[in-house]
């Protein structure tokens, strides 16, 4: 497994992460400011990234804003406490999951266990999804609909497997929760929400229709075609 790394300006933190995290078997290597933590970040050579939003030189939400136009890696926010707006554009903009400060470091293992869990068990299976014109592939971590690649993030791909796997069916936001997070849905937690939102958009993009449909009280639902009235 690549190493980790963490892009946060407190080096106290920085330094209780990286032995915390050598215990449980994680190389963690730490920059300090945006810009470089953007040129690691994308370099290919990281298997995560764990991104505080208050940085030196490049904020944490323009470092995402810009990885997420060249790379898919898994980023978990750092935000502060109590700061919704920041975790919302956090994962409108292409965040996999946030963790307000301050936190106990055994959530943080937890979530980067979970995210990685995840990731692996979809690269482990070779298999090739389809639900009328989306098409996934998991070893490859693709995704098509109409025929056209669409870019997803780790958990947007993970919610897009499962959609289509059960194309037709509906998943609730706790299924959806611990199938893409790894975790239970918390009390007022929305992050699924605005995840299913981008989904949504992205494949509306491809399809000229909403292929995910809310399901009031229940969840959310991917029609396993385009109706005769949407084609």
């Amino acid at each position: 497994m690549n190493p980790l790394l963490i892009v946060d300006d407190d080096t106290e933190l920085c330094a209780l992460l990286t032995e915390r995290l050598a215990e449980e078997g994680f190389v963690l290597h730490a920059v300090h400011d945006g810009r470089e933590g953007l040129e690691h970040g994308g370099s290919g050579r990281y298997s995560l990234v764990i991104l505080d939003v208050m940085l030196p030189r490049m904020g944490g939400m323009e470092v995402l804003r810009e990885l997420r136009t060249r790379s898919s890696i898994p980023v978990l926010m750092l935000t502060a406490r109590g700061e919704d707006i920041d975790r919302i554009i956090g994962l409108e903009v292409g965040a996999d999951d946030y963790l307000p400060k301050p936190f106990n470091p055994r959530e943080l293992v937890a979530r980067i266990k979970a995210i990685l869990r995840r990731l692996d068990e979809r690269r482990a299976d070779p298999n090739t999804f389809t639900a009328g014109d989306i098409t996934i592939n998991l070893a490859l971590r693709e995704a098509w609909a109409a025929g056209k690649p669409v870019q997803l993030t780790t958990v947007e791909f993970a919610l897009l497997e499962a959609l289509v796997r059960n194309a037709g069916r509906v998943l609730t936001r706790d299924d959806l929760t611990d199938v893409a997070l790894g975790r239970k849905l918390g009390a007022f937690d929305r992050t699924i929400d605005v995840h299913i939102s981008n989904l949504r958009k992205k494949l509306d993009t491809h399809t000229g229709v909403e292929r995910i449909k809310t399901i009031r009280g229940s969840g959310y639902l991917l029609a396993p075609r385009p109706s005769s009235e949407e084609l």
